[in-house]
C-alpha cells in the first residue's frame, strides 16, 4: 500500500511538472507570430472556399473541408515542434540529413509518373509530396553541418562542402522535375550561409556560380543539343518578362492570371462574377495560381490583407533569427524565414508577370496537404527557437 501511494504521489508531482513546464512554455512563445499564424491559416481557408466553390459538382465545400483537415494536422505538429528542443535536431543533423535523401530517392523508387512528373507518394489515405517536407528537414540537417563548423565558418573548404551537401538533394528535387521547389532549396542554401557567417566573398562566388549555370542551362546547354529543362519549362522562363509573347501557348498561363488580377480592380468582382477563375479559363486556379483568383474575388483589398499577414509572419521570423540563443537556431530560423519568403515572392510575382512560371504554391493558401503541412510544423520550429530564447533571457 505505501508503494503504491508512493507511486501514485510521483505521477501527481510529474503531471504538475508537465503542467508547469507547458504554461512556461506557452508565456515565452511569441504569440503576435501565432496570431498571424492563425490568420494566415484562416484567411486561406476562407479564399480557397470562394475559388473552389464551383470546382466540385454538387459539393461546393469539397476542397475547403479537405484543406481545412489538413490546417488541423499542421497545426498539431506545430504543436508538437513546439515542445522541441532545437537542439535535438542539431544533434541529430545526419541522421535528419540520410532521411531527406532518403526520401527523396523513395520518390523515385515508390511514386507514380503524373503528368510527366514523380512528386507523390500516395498511402491511399493521404498522398504527399516529399520535396515539401524537405524544405524543412533541408535547413534543419545544414544548419547542423555549419554550427558544427562555427569556428571554421571563413574557411573556402566550410562553404564548399556545404553547397556539396547541398547539391544532393537540390538535384533529386530538379530531377523530379520540380524546378521550383529546387529553386526554394537554392534560397535556403544562400540564407543559412549568410545567417552562418559565411564570408561575402564567398557568397558573391556562390551567386556568380547560379548565374553561370542558369545560362548554361537556359542558353548554352540547348544551342548544342543538350537541353536540361522540359521544354515547357524552358518556354516559361525564356518568356516570363513579355507574357503577350504567345498566349495560345507558352505564355498562356500567364497571359490568363494577368488578366485574372487586372480584372479583380479594388474591391474584387465577387465569387460568382470572377470569370477567369469560374469558368477554368485560369489554370492550376487553386494551386499555383491561387493568388490570382483572389486577386479577381477579392481585389487589391483581400490581396492586400493577405501580403500584409504574410509582412507580419516575415518580420516575427527575422526577428527570432536576431534573438536565437545560439548559432544552430539563428542558421535554422533564417533558413525557415528566406524559404518562406521567396515562395511567397515568387508565387505572387509570377501572377503579375514579374517572376517566372515555377509551380511554387502560395503558402498557407494554395491547396494541397503536403504544403499546409510542412509550413505550419515549420512555423512550429519557429516558436520552439523563440520560446528557447526568451528562457535563456536573450531579451
Amino acid at each position: 500500500m505505501v508503494e503504491y501511494a508512493t507511486s501514485r504521489t510521483a505521477a501527481a508531482r510529474a503531471r504538475r511538472s508537465g503542467r508547469a513546464e507547458a504554461a512556461s512554455l506557452a508565456r515565452r512563445l511569441d504569440w503576435v507570430l501565432v496570431a498571424a499564424v492563425g490568420g494566415l491559416v484562416l484567411f486561406g481557408l476562407w479564399a480557397i472556399a470562394g475559388i473552389t466553390r464551383h470546382d466540385v459538382a454538387g459539393s461546393p465545400n469539397y476542397y475547403v473541408t479537405r484543406q481545412a483537415i489538413f490546417a488541423a494536422i499542421g497545426l498539431l505538429g506545430a504543436a508538437v515542434a513546439v515542445f522541441v528542443d532545437p537542439d535535438v535536431y542539431r544533434r541529430s543533423y545526419k541522421a535528419i540529413y540520410t532521411g531527406t535523401i532518403g526520401l527523396m530517392v523513395l520518390v523515385f523508387l515508390a511514386a507514380p509518373l503524373t503528368r510527366g512528373s514523380k512528386r507523390w507518394i500516395d498511402l491511399g489515405f493521404f498522398r504527399f509530396q516529399p520535396s515539401e517536407f524537405g524544405k524543412l528537414l533541408f535547413v534543419l540537417a545544414l544548419a547542423g553541418f555549419l554550427a558544427e563548423r562555427s569556428r571554421r565558418i571563413g574557411d573556402p573548404t566550410t562553404s564548399l562542402r556545404t553547397i556539396g551537401l547541398a547539391t544532393i538533394p537540390i538535384f533529386l528535387v530538379f530531377v523530379q522535375p520540380d524546378l521550383g521547389t529546387a529553386m526554394v532549396y537554392g534560397a535556403a542554401l544562400g540564407a543559412i550561409l549568410f545567417v552562418a557567417g559565411t564570408r561575402w566573398t564567398h557568397l558573391a562566388l556562390l551567386g556568380l556560380g547560379a548565374v553561370v549555370l542558369a545560362v548554361l542551362v537556359l542558353w548554352g546547354l540547348p544551342s548544342i543539343g543538350q537541353p536540361v529543362l522540359k521544354h515547357y519549362q524552358q518556354e516559361r522562363l525564356l518568356h516570363f518578362g513579355n507574357p503577350n509573347a504567345d498566349p495560345g501557348g507558352a505564355t498562356y498561363n500567364a497571359h490568363q492570371s494577368l488578366l485574372a488580377v487586372g480584372a479583380g480592380r479594388f474591391h474584387g468582382r465577387g465569387v460568382d462574377n470572377a470569370t477567369q477563375t469560374t469558368l477554368d479559363f485560369l489554370p492550376e486556379h487553386a494551386t499555383d495560381f491561387a493568388f490570382a483568383s483572389l486577386a479577381e474575388q477579392r481585389g487589391f483589398l483581400g490581396a492586400a490583407a493577405l501580403l500584409c499577414l504574410y509582412l507580419l509572419v516575415v518580420w516575427r521570423g527575422l526577428r527570432i533569427v536576431a534573438i536565437a540563443r545560439d548559432p544552430y537556431s539563428a542558421i535554422v530560423a533564417g533558413g525557415i524565414v528566406v524559404a518562406l519568403l521567396f515562395q511567397i515572392f515568387v508565387n505572387v510575382g509570377m501572377t503579375m508577370g514579374i517572376a517566372p512560371i515555377t509551380g511554387i504554391p502560395l503558402p498557407f493558401v494554395s491547396v494541397g496537404g503536403s504544403s499546409m503541412i510542412a509550413n505550419l510544423v515549420a512555423m512550429g520550429v519557429l516558436l520552439a527557437i523563440h520560446a528557447r530564447a526568451r528562457a535563456a533571457g536573450r531579451y
